[in-house]
């Protein structure tokens, strides 16, 4: 379970950062309608700095706590039918990991909107990628806490071969 959730993490982050906190409006009943994700995620893009609004708010980590809690047990089943074992063992693996995962995510978010300065050539790396997402070109460097999805995917251009997008700190279309 720990290995194939770290193996995961980078490719269910950028799906996450693409399709539910960049997702556009979508039109319902001749209305736009606008997922709560997106539109805190774009006030998080329109005043990066502001601190408060970097970290889930406290709804979104209960949400995403009964998420992950469903998917690892769900995910558990198959774990079980293959290897055999305690299920609840491998739900419980899970959820301690992905837990622990959710939290260095936001703790690294954190650390990259704060005044901080790296120093460690890594961390380097994924706060200058997720600077030039703020700053340069939404489109690109989805990853937080790896540069791996956006490197398999395809979103990790040198930054010189990118022009710098009028929208990316509003993130309209």
């Amino acid at each position: 379970m720990a290995a194939g959730l770290l193996a995961a993490t980078p490719f269910v982050e950028w799906a996450i950062h693409v399709y539910l906190l960049h997702a556009g409006p979508v039109e319902v009943g001749g209305r736009q309608v606008e997922m709560l994700t997106a539109r805190e995620h774009r006030a998080h893009h329109e005043a990066p700095g502001v601190l408060s609004g970097v970290l889930l708010p406290v709804y979104g980590v209960l949400v995403f706590l009964a998420m992950i809690a469903a998917v690892n047990w769900l995910l558990s089943v198959p774990i079980e039918l293959v290897l055999g074992g305690p299920r609840l063992a491998y739900a419980t693996t899970g959820v301690l990991v992905s837990f622990a995962i959710l939290a260095a995510y936001e703790w690294t978010h954190f650390l990259i909107h704060a005044p901080y300065r790296p120093r460690g050539r890594y961390f380097k790396a994924i706060w200058r990628n997720h600077r030039l997402h703020h700053f340069k070109n939404e489109r690109y460097w989805f990853g937080v806490t790896s540069t791996i999805g956006d490197r398999v995917i395809g979103t990790l251009p040198d930054q010189r071969s990118v022009q710098r997008s009028a929208t990316a700190r509003s993130l309209r279309p």
